[in-house]
């Protein structure tokens, strides 16, 4: 089989596009896609434990770690102790990370905006169901495991 003919090879070569187009945009603001996204997975008024962003982005730990300090850093975050637990702890938006958030939602949506303009609403529907079912695939596991007992 040609690279050509595997799915991963279409998802990877898209994703590296959109992320390098977000990248693009970032840079604009001082910022990366990472920013940009962890931005979007911060509640604005409430702020967002610490542990819940890491899962809703797919960060292990220590990558989470380092691009919550770089974001503090640059002064996007803010971190509290949580009132409620006290050991948990919240990342709060300052009031340059509410205004960067918002660069990247607007960024966000004009690029799906742009997919819409080009791709009719019944092809969209079909990619959506194909990755729902790609994701489905993936999350039980058992790809390798049917592979090795045959």
């Amino acid at each position: 089989m040609r690279r050509e003919e595997t799915v991963d090879y279409h998802l990877k070569t898209a994703w590296h596009a959109i992320s390098r187009m977000y990248n693009q945009q970032a840079m604009k603001y001082g910022g990366t896609m990472s920013i940009g996204f962890a931005l979007l997975n911060i509640h604005t008024e409430e702020g967002t434990p610490a542990t819940k962003i890491g899962p809703l982005m797919g960060l292990e730990a220590r990558s989470l770690t380092r691009l919550l300090n770089s974001m503090e850093e640059k002064g996007l975050i803010v971190r509290r102790t949580d009132e409620t637990d006290k050991r948990s702890v919240r990342i709060l938006l300052t009031r340059e990370g509410k205004k960067r958030r918002e660069k990247a939602r607007e960024t966000v949506l004009r690029f799906n905006e742009a997919l819409r303009e080009v791709i009719p609403e019944k092809k969209l529907e079909v990619f959506f169901d194909v990755v729902q079912h790609i994701n489905r695939v993936i999350e039980r596991n058992e790809i390798y495991d049917k592979a090795t007992t045959n």
